[in-house]
């Protein structure tokens, strides 16, 4: 079997991210972000070529992955399994808002990762949608970067290590984080290092 080797992106900084709103309103990166991106970009290209040599590309539908994958000089294929959280009635509204008016249901959704007391997606819902998507890439082989959100990121991580759905909230993705995964076909191996030509 081919083995596979995955780059997980998170895209740069949004206005949503910078004010702890929840996603949903398909804002693009700020311009902070994409100075971020264009720099980081810059940067791994002086270290070890083009990020996506001889890779596959595939970005979330969401503006900012598709301006973050643009920054790198990536030309990805739109993958709907990438797509963030769906937060029903919280999209767009900040955490503290949501804290202020209904905060049983905040306590439930950061409590419980079946709870989607906002009317979109529960987190067992992304984990389980970002999970078949990881399994068909174990299988496939090949090189693939996907730019995506830190949430679906940080559930791909639970779901390759096989980790309790609970512990996706210890792990922290930061904008233009790159997380990578490695495969021979039997089980995800998460890889720690510096980054190196796709």
């Amino acid at each position: 079997m081919t083995g596979t080797s995955l780059r997980l992106v998170a895209h740069g900084h949004t206005a949503a991210l910078r004010g702890a709103r929840f996603g949903g309103a398909d804002d693009g990166l700020d311009e902070g972000g994409l100075r971020a991106a264009l720099a980081q970009a810059r940067a791994g290209a002086d270290r070890r070529g083009p990020l996506g040599v001889n890779a596959t590309c595939l970005s979330s539908p969401a503006a900012a992955a598709r301006q973050t994958a643009d920054a790198f000089g990536l030309l990805p294929t739109i993958e709907t399994a990438l797509a963030d959280c769906d937060y029903g009635d919280w999209s767009g509204r900040s955490l503290a808002e949501i804290a202020g008016t209904q905060p049983q249901a905040l306590h439930d959704w950061l409590s419980a990762p079946d709870s989607a007391p906002h009317g979109g997606e529960s987190v067992t819902a992304v984990r389980d949608r970002v999970g078949r998507w990881l399994d068909e890439q174990h299988r496939a082989g090949g090189r693939v970067i996907a730019v995506t959100h830190p949430v679906v990121i940080r559930v791909a991580v639970v779901h390759a290590l096989s980790l309790p759905l609970a512990t996706y909230r210890q792990v922290d993705v930061e904008p233009l984080a790159v997380v990578r995964l490695a495969s021979q076909g039997t089980r995800w191996h998460l890889r720690l290092g510096a980054p190196r030509a796709a």
